[in-house]
C-alpha cells in the first residue's frame, strides 16, 4: 500500500527537537524528508539523550527515523544557494531557527516562495515570528512555563515540576504538523503555499483546557494539585500491596460499578458520593476510602477485579511493562528496527493507525551525510565532479 504522504518532498532545516519531531511525523507517513545538517557536526540530537550505547545517542534513531541526511553548510553563501535550489524542488520546508535567521541567509519565506509558489514554509520558534518577544531564544521548557503547564504540574507545597519528557517541543511540533497538513489541503484549492507559524508557548497554551476562562469568569487560578484533578473523583493513583494503580471512576455509572467491585454498593447511593459534584466536594475522603480498600490487593488482583466490573484502570507502566504487554504486542505499538551498529532496536511505532494508507517506520536515523550524493544527484542533477567540488570547498 502507498503511504499517505509518499508524494511529498520535505526539506528539514531545523535541529534539536521541535522542528525535527515535525519532520518525523511527516516521514512516518511516507514523506521524503531530506534533513540538512552541518558538515562534520550534524544535528546536536545525534549526541543527546541520557543513556548511550557504544557512545551513540539512543534518541537520534527515533527522531530522525525515515529521513535522508544531507550535509550543507548553511552559514556559507554557496551552501545557502544550494539549499535554496533544493527547497525549490520541495513541497514543504521546516525550520526552527531563531526568527530572522532565514532572512539573514537570504531565504526569507517570500524569497523561497518566489522560486516555488506552492511551497509550505513551516516555522517553529519559542514565541512566534512576530510580537515583542519574537527575537528571544526559546526552548521547550520556557514554552511550558509561559504556556501555563509548569504551574499546574507537581505537588502544591513544592516548586513546579516538569513532565519528564520534552512535551513543549513535541506539542509545538505536532501543531506544526497539523498546520502543514492544513496548508497542503488549502493548496489544493488555491494553488499557493503559505507560512505555518508555530510558537512553543502557544502550543502549550492550546492544550490548557479551561485555564483562561477559569480566571476571567471565576477568578480561579488553577494550582498544582499533584496526582489529582480538583473536583474530579475518584481519579487517582491508589496503593496496592505491590505498588500503585490508577483508577478512574468519576462518571456516575462507572462509580456505581466501582462501588460494587469494592463490595460497597451502598456508596453509590450515599449523598456524599452519589453525584459527580458530591464526589468532587468529598474528594479527599473518598480517595482515602478507596486507598484503604485497594492496599489489601496486589496490582494484578485489583486489575482483574476492576476489569470484571468494567472500571477503567491501569498499572503505571515503565518500558519493561510495555515490552511485556500482550496488548502492545497485538497492536504493534512497539516496532523493532535493524540498526547498523546496535542490532535490533525497538522503538514506538507510528501513531495513529490508518486503515488504507498506514504509516511505517522505514529505517532508523541515518548516518551524517549518508544521502548527500544520492539526493543532490537525484534532485539537482549534480554529477560526481560537481559534488566533489562542493565537498572540497566545504559546502557539503
Amino acid at each position: 500500500m502507498t503511504a499517505a504522504l509518499s508524494d511529498l518532498r520535505v526539506v528539514e532545516m531545523g535541529q534539536l527537537l521541535a522542528g525535527p519531531f515535525c519532520g518525523q511525523l511527516l516521514a512516518d507517513f511516507g514523506a521524503d524528508v531530506i534533513k540538512l545538517e552541518p558538515p562534520g557536526q550534524g544535528d546536536p540530537m545525534r549526541e543527546w539523550g541520557r543513556e548511550k550505547a557504544d557512545g551513540r545517542s539512543l534518541w537520534w534513531p527515533v527522531v530522525a527515523r525515515g529521513k535522508r541526511s544531507v550535509t550543507i553548510n548553511l552559514r556559507e553563501k554557496d551552501g545557502q544557494d544550494l539549499a535554496r535550489r533544493l527547497i525549490a524542488t520541495a513541497d514543504v520546508v521546516i525550520e526552527n531557527f531563531r526568527p530572522g535567521t532565514l532572512e539573514k541567509w537570504g531565504m526569507a519565506p517570500e524569497d523561497l516562495m518566489a522560486d516555488n509558489p506552492r511551497l509550505i514554509v513551516v516555522r517553529v520558534s519559542g514565541y512566534g515570528q512576530d510580537g515583542p518577544y519574537a527575537s528571544r531564544p526559546g526552548y521547550g521548557a520556557i514554552g511550558e512555563a509561559m504556556g501555563g503547564l509548569r504551574a499546574v504540574i507537581g505537588e502544591p507545597d513544592r516548586p513546579p515540576a516538569r513532565a519528564g519528557i520534552s512535551i513543549g517541543d513535541t506539542l509545538a511540533a505536532t501543531f506544526a504538523c497539523v498546520g502543514t497538513l492544513v496548508a497542503l489541503h488549502a493548496r489544493e484549492n488555491t494553488g499557493r503555499g503559505q507560512v505555518v507559524d508555530a510558537a512553543l508557548y502557544e502550543a502549550v497554551l492550546g492544550v490548557m483546557e479551561s485555564l483562561i476562562p477559569e480566571y476571567t469568569v471565576s477568578g480561579y487560578v488553577r494550582p498544582r494539585t499533584g496526582s489529582i484533578l480538583p473536583n474530579v473523583a475518584p481519579a487517582n493513583a491508589y496503593p496496592t500491596a505491590d505498588g500503585e494503580h490508577l483508577i478512574s471512576g468519576n462518571q456516575d455509572t462507572v462509580f456505581k460499578r466501582l462501588a460494587e467491585a469494592m463490595g460497597r454498593p451502598e456508596l453509590a447511593d450515599d449523598e456524599r458520593y452519589a453525584t459527580h459534584n458530591a464526589r468532587g466536594a468529598n474528594q479527599a475522603e473518598l480517595d482515602d476510602l478507596i486507598a484503604e480498600w485497594s492496599k489489601g490487593l496486589t496490582s494484578a488482583e485489583l486489575e482483574d477485579l476492576l476489569n470484571r466490573h468494567s472500571v477503567p484502570n491501569g498499572k503505571i507502566y515503565t518500558a519493561p511493562d510495555m515490552l511485556a504487554d500482550a496488548h502492545f504486542a497485538a497492536r504493534k505499538a512497539i516496532v523493532t528496527m535493524a540498526h547498523p551498529q546496535l542490532g535490533d532496536f525497538p522503538m514506538q511505532n507510528v501513531v495513529p493507525k490508518l486503515s488504507d494508507t498506514p504509516g511505517e517506520v522505514r529505517w532508523v536515523g541515518p548516518e551524517l551525510g549518508e544521502h548527500t550524493d544520492e539526493v543532490l544527484a537525484e534532485a539537482l542533477d549534480l554529477d560526481e565532479a560537481a559534488r566533489s567540488a562542493l565537498r572540497d570547498a566545504g559546502v557539503i
